[in-house]
């Protein structure tokens, strides 16, 4: 018997069904290797309800124990003044007083030092105040003018505005922002005759809080608005699914 043509027909079976294993492998590789990157948005306004305030006065006397009884006189006009606008006592924080020794310098033409005359202390102090009745701190801070006019030579801050419930908003922002990545890798699947499978990876992005309404720009270490009392946050996250 020629096993000529056997060997040739068991050679060339061999050949086609090495090739079927082959390329089903190639493409249950290919299966498993393919990917949906997507970018889930999540955002959300509110408003601060938490404030801090600040400002700072000033005294200055050639005699030390006169300068701290100026400062002492404005400390106790600047309390009443507050408490009479309904703050609270415990809300009023002065800060320790600070001394310099100021003094008139005169250089000659070629600018060493002729003589230093010694022009007096001045003494200044700051007072913060944090509440949660923003609206009135907030306005406030915009009457210091009162101050003033009754003698206190007083410079006023800008408020600076936070908000108490960043843990809880930021936990609904990151759900909201993955519910919003799985839509999107929903429809890419659908449009490309798939399914999404299981999830592979998941990050966060940066949280950034910039006011509301405005031109703010965001950065890659996060933002965080303190000079507006409405605010919009915004997170990011990136999810990776498998196809199937």
């Amino acid at each position: 018997m020629n096993k000529s043509p056997l060997n040739a027909l068991i050679l060339g079976l061999s050949i086609i069904v090495t090739a079927l294993i082959l390329s089903n492998a190639f493409k249950n590789r290919n299966k498993s290797g393919n990917t949906i990157n997507v970018t889930g948005l999540g955002t959300k306004d509110f408003v601060s309800d938490l404030i801090v305030w600040s400002g700072s006065f000033s005294k200055k006397s050639v005699d030390l124990k006169s300068a701290y009884a100026m400062v002492d006189q404005d400390r106790e006009h600047i309390r009443k003044y507050l408490i009479s606008k309904g703050i609270q006592n415990d809300q009023i924080i002065f800060s320790a007083v600070q001394i310099a020794k100021e003094f008139d310098e005169v250089y000659g033409d070629n600018g060493v030092k002729i003589r230093s005359t010694f022009t007096g202390y001045h003494l200044s102090q700051n007072v913060q105040i944090e509440s949660h009745e923003v609206d009135k701190v907030e306005s406030i801070s915009r009457q210091v003018s009162e101050l003033i006019n009754s003698g206190v030579e007083f410079y006023s801050n800008s408020p600076e505005y936070y908000y108490t419930k960043l843990k809880e908003l930021k936990i609904e922002m990151i759900a909201e922002a993955t519910k919003d990545a799985n839509m999107r890798a929903k429809k890419i699947a659908q449009n490309s005759d798939s399914e999404v499978g299981d999830l592979k990876k998941a990050d966060m992005g940066v949280f950034q809080i910039v006011a509301q309404n405005s031109s703010e720009e965001f950065s890659w270490g996060g933002s965080f608005n303190t000079s507006s009392k409405r605010k919009t946050a915004n997170i990011t996250v990136r999810l990776e699914y498998e196809t199937e």
